[in-house]
């Protein structure tokens, strides 16, 4: 993979609240603001994946979003796709657009996506659960999908005594961050400790509110290309060295393990590809809907030591200034997560680092980087390895 496929230009809108715009008012703008920030023109452009917008609700406005945008744009593609693995969608965008480069089909793709995050009110609550929920052995039993991901926590404390405490040392980490990153939601805010973590309002059993992720509203745009266009618009490319991913279960009692669900599986394909290993890593960009997934995955992730990702977040050694940074961008428990877009922030905050356009918050050895999302309950993985 080494030099063969890079990031040449990444823009993110800031999280928040767009009632006066619709899903695909938010994509114009994601594509407003991309062009506006790089210099970049539209026929630069040759392939284009988009997701439908209205993903995160279960349904869709438009399943053909990639036509409405490359229509708007007024290019013609040689190669474009409105796809779906929820969270994981834009990683594994990445990932067919990288393969798309290297078999020659196009040589720049724009991979991009944006929307709202669904109202958990009047039926809202009922429509995620039955989203995520196997119709008949789990959602008439009342699941939600924090109560879901509790369960994984529960089981993680049972097999290797992580504490709640250890779990809000992840949110306090992701907090640190963000208050270096000026488009977080929770910049200019307060830090957090673990007592304000666990005394903030119960959600689901070893929940509390600082455990969940903040809902929001954005987008954000990834282009992907040839190491050649890519320099082009910039000096310093995020390379793309490894990348794998892996599809474990549809419904999470269909599950193998809840400390072990595929994680693993992306990740070692990752560092074959790249011929890397875990300890060549400078940095983590990990997909954290709630506490618990940096804990797990950076222990599936060979990261930390099976069992020992409680510690490791305690040590301090993701925070700012630690021996192994995570969540640069203050994660999604701290950024926001950006409904239909939440699986983007990540993947553009790793190539920031690796760009070195990260302001603030960029780290002073930023050679190597981990991004790693998922979709649906722990389901669908993807694993992207960039350097410089």
């Amino acid at each position: 993979m080494a030099h063969s496929v890079a990031i040449a230009a990444v823009s993110e809108m800031k999280p928040g609240r767009y009632p006066d715009m619709s899903g695909y008012d938010l994509y114009l703008e994601v594509v407003r603001q991309f062009l506006a920030e790089w210099s970049i023109k539209p026929g630069d452009i040759q392939g284009l994946l988009a997701c439908p917008s209205g993903m995160a609700e279960g349904g869709s406005n438009d399943i053909f979003v990639h036509e409405q945008l490359y229509e708007e744009l007024g290019i013609h593609p040689l190669f474009a796709d409105t796809m779906n693995a929820g969270g994981s969608t834009y990683g594994l965008m990445v990932q067919r657009a990288a393969l798309a480069i290297k078999q020659g089909i196009a040589d720049s793709v724009l991979c991009i996506g944006a929307g709202k995050f669904p109202k958990v009110g009047a039926g809202g609550a009922e429509s995620m659960a039955r989203m995520i929920s196997h119709e008949i052995y789990e959602f008439p039993y009342g699941t939600f999908i924090p109560a879901i991901y509790a369960q994984v926590a529960s089981r993680h404390m049972f097999e290797y005594g992580t504490t709640p405490e250890q779990f809000a040392e992840v949110a306090v980490s992701s907090r640190e961050w963000a208050l270096k990153n000026p488009a977080a939601a929770m910049y200019g805010t307060e830090s957090l400790s673990v007592a304000k973590v666990r005394e903030s309002r119960p959600i689901a059993t070893p929940f509390h509110l600082y455990d969940c992720s903040i809902p929001l509203e954005g987008g954000a745009a990834i282009l992907v290309t040839s190491p050649a266009t890519a320099r082009r618009f910039t000096s310093q490319p995020a390379y793309l060295l490894g990348m794998g991913e892996y599809h474990s279960h549809r419904n999470i009692h269909q599950a193998p393990s809840l400390t072990d669900v595929g994680c693993n599986k992306a990740g070692q394909q990752a560092y074959r590809s790249a011929g890397l290993g875990p300890g060549d890593m400078d940095f983590a960009q990990i997909y954290d809907a709630f506490s618990v997934n940096p804990l797990v995955f950076m222990e599936e992730l060979e990261l930390c030591p099976k069992g020992r990702g409680g510690e490791f977040f305690q040590s301090g050694a993701s925070r700012p200034g630690g021996d192994f940074p995570v969540n640069t961008y203050g994660g999604l428990l701290s950024f926001g997560h950006t409904g239909d877009a939440s699986g983007m922030s990540m993947i553009v905050e790793g190539a920031r680092q690796i760009m070195g356009i990260a302001g603030e918050r960029q780290l002073d050895k930023a050679d190597i980087g981990l991004v790693h999302s998922y979709g649906g309950m722990m389901s669908e993985h993807s694993t992207l390895i960039f350097g410089r």
